[in-house]
């Protein structure tokens, strides 16, 4: 994996490592997301990957029932 190195301005090095700690990333991953998404990278299925492995061709999949959800106390 490549590194990356940048200079930024010491209040916006302080407000990305803020929004990191509040994401539970660190500095490093939160970045790198952002990048990420700003390139327009997905993280869905490697291109040609149904290429190899072919398509469902079976019987429709249909999810089970999932029962009644949990009841969660409200925050304060």
């Amino acid at each position: 994996m490549a590194q990356l190195h940048c200079y930024v301005p010491e209040e916006l090095a302080q407000q990305a490592q803020r929004k990191a700690s509040q994401s539970g990333l660190s500095l490093s991953r939160y970045l790198a997301e952002l990048v990420k998404r700003d390139a327009g990278i997905s993280a869905g299925w490697p291109e040609g990957y149904f290429d190899i492995f072919g398509k469902w061709e079976g019987a429709p999949l249909e999810r089970p029932p999932q029962g009644e959800a949990d009841q969660r106390l409200t925050l304060e």
